[in-house]
């Protein structure tokens, strides 16, 4: 039984490929995306396995912590894991502005799910505004935002009425504080208030399926510097500044013997002091890191 919950904001510092395997589309390796909303995500078991070998590397292969926290390292059947993670849902999408560079774009829909997983983890949210869905040529935006073109706000090719809501502020407020680490973010955290852009579902949603990164690899042969048979092939990445969460949730240790309460489970947790780790694919070229941040609940 869950007893304890915390949430996991996961700001993506280098473009991410959390693979989905080979399309059928234009690209060629897509990356996960929610089946009714086509919203980018990393699912639980990428994130549970990337904490996990960050746990390995730290503890050691044959660490007691580890197996009570993770789950035992061959046979499942032993005992679950006490450490429940879940899907990374997407929050905050970075749209390229044709004023203040890029916005930070969400909508009220992404936003009302949110909160939903944020009171299911126990975190207190009361600081946190609820606001209406613009209508489809309206983009919310906070009071002076540097996104705004005279009464425009121009995001890729697609422009919006821009309306001034200080809730948008609020909102940006809220999320700086939470989301970020509390040393050494102060520009990103003034950016995050003031960039941010709360847009229609339909439009969120198209920006997340359109204008994500696409890289091209290819295989040179050594001698000739020319590509290698057919290994021309493209993946998709989610650009640098996506924001992400994912509830942490725990319940008393399940391994034989080992008596730690669900708060220990998190206490041990914390002190893996997690704060840069590499997700997903593309390791050696320095994609897919991304920093954490925990946000204690109930």
């Amino acid at each position: 039984m869950i007893q304890k919950s915390h949430l996991l904001f996961v700001t993506v510092e280098t473009p991410l490929h959390a693979g989905s395997g080979r399309g059928l589309g234009a690209v060629d390796l897509p990356i996960q995306r929610e089946r009714t909303t086509g919203y980018p995500m990393v699912q639980a078991s990428g994130l549970k396995g990337c904490l996990r070998a960050e746990a390995r590397l730290k503890w050691g292969k044959d660490s007691a912590d580890l197996f009570t926290l993770f789950g035992p390292e061959k046979d499942a059947s032993e005992h679950a894991g006490a450490l429940l993670v879940g899907d990374a849902r997407l929050l905050l999408f970075p749209v390229r502005s044709l004023a203040g560079v890029f916005a930070y774009a969400t909508s009220a829909d992404a936003l009302a799910r949110f909160r939903r997983i944020a009171e299911l983890a126990g975190v207190d949210i009361t600081g946190l505004p609820s606001v209406q869905a613009p209508n489809n040529e309206t983009a919310l935006v906070n009071v002076k935002s540097p996104l705004k073109v005279d009464t425009d706000v121009v995001l890729e090719e697609f422009s919006f009425t821009a309306s001034e809501n200080e809730a948008v502020g609020k909102i940006g407020a809220w999320l700086a504080e939470k989301a970020l680490p509390a040393e050494g973010y102060t520009y990103w955290k003034d950016a995050l208030q003031n960039k941010l852009c709360i847009l229609p579902e339909d439009a969120l949603r198209d920006f997340t399926l359109y204008a994500t990164e696409v890289q091209t690899h290819i295989k040179l042969n050594p001698e000739t510097k020319t590509v290698e048979g057919t290994a021309l092939f493209t993946s998709e990445h989610l650009p640098a500044d996506t924001l992400l969460y994912a509830p942490l949730m725990a319940t008393p240790s399940r391994k034989d013997k080992v008596d730690m309460s669900a708060d220990q489970v998190l206490a041990k947790f914390a002190e893996l002091n997690l704060t840069h780790v590499q997700l997903g694919g593309d390791e050696t070229t320095g994609q897919g890191w991304v920093m954490l941040n925990v946000v204690k609940g109930r």
